[in-house]
């Protein structure tokens, strides 16, 4: 079906559950964007690549790009409580909508350079979950059934931070009715929220992706830390899932990435333009005949 049909469809849905006059979705120059209250929303899509061999991409990772709306279609008031930390769950009309908003948006605007090897990691709004009793995942596999894909194409991600911890018992509920109806789970955290609550979810849940923000690593003061690295790999390992780098933005957490045994890759230092691509690719053989020199001499 064409894009514009589909944003069509989906305007005439979402119209028809909420108010008249409520059309969200807009076709830009073949880019999909959604309105909410005071901003208009886009996609972007950063490539996820194997670690050993970037070239390959495994899937697709949506960001959220925010830009104003000349036309406000919602009191901006609505913004609110997508802003506030995670109070008691009943409140949550506003952040499911918005939820929902933003990952058609990325569901459309990844349709046309979709790949049935890949993957679209989604993240969703821990307070979606909570927000939502039951059947997570059916309100949104209808959405992806109508762009052509099935729910296997589609990785739901979850960033987990401390916030929630007295929420996991919850969240594990929820993201085990997102797997049954055949989605695939990712888990993000950063360095800060890898305590025993958290891994302790990873193992209970079994994601098939583990997601670790490399944003401020360089600043953390542990002589430990590869070593808590290298343990969060190997129990994604026993999961049999896959452990994943996010937000690589130079040379040396590409080569944490190698060393401490990510499966994959995310970030800027892998897009670099094709002027750079000479270099990059140079500094990530150095890189590699480095950490095998380090190796030998350990070993």
């Amino acid at each position: 079906m064409p894009l514009q049909q589909l944003v069509e469809y989906f305007n005439d849905r979402l119209e028809q559950e909420h108010n008249e006059g409520y059309r969200p979705f807009l076709l830009e120059n073949g880019e999909v964007h959604g309105l909410f209250g005071p901003i208009k929303v886009g996609s972007n899509l950063a490539p996820i690549r194997e670690t050993l061999r970037t070239s390959h991409i495994v899937g697709r990772i949506a960001q959220l790009t925010v830009a104003a709306n000349p036309v406000q279609t919602l009191l901006g008031n609505e913004l609110d409580s997508l802003l506030s930390l995670p109070q008691a769950p009943d409140n949550s009309d506003s952040v499911i909508n918005f939820d929902r908003l933003t990952r058609t948006v990325h569901m459309l605007n990844y349709l046309p350079q979709s790949h049935l090897d890949e993957l679209l990691f989604l993240y969703v709004d821990p307070r979606h979950i909570l927000g939502v009793k039951e059947d997570h995942g059916a309100y949104f596999e209808e959405i992806i059934v109508k762009c052509g894909l099935q729910t296997s194409n589609v990785a739901i991600a979850l960033s987990v931070s401390n916030a929630y911890a007295r929420f996991f018992p919850s969240l594990q509920k929820g993201l085990e009715n997102y797997q049954r109806r055949g989605y695939r789970l990712a888990l993000k955290f950063d360095i800060q929220s890898l305590e025993k609550a958290a891994l302790e979810l990873i193992s209970r849940v079994s994601p098939d992706f583990v997601g670790l923000s490399a944003e401020h690593l360089d600043q953390v003061r542990d002589n430990q830390l590869l070593g808590k690295i290298q343990q969060l790999n190997s129990l994604v390992a026993s999961v049999n899932g896959r452990s994943l780098l996010l937000d690589v933005a130079d040379k040396r957490s590409a080569a944490l990435a190698r060393q401490s045994g990510f499966s994959l890759v995310q970030g800027r230092y892998f897009e670099l333009p094709v002027t750079s691509a000479n270099k990059r690719d140079s500094d990530y053989l150095a890189g590699k005949a480095e950490t095998y020199q380090s190796r030998r001499a350990f070993s």
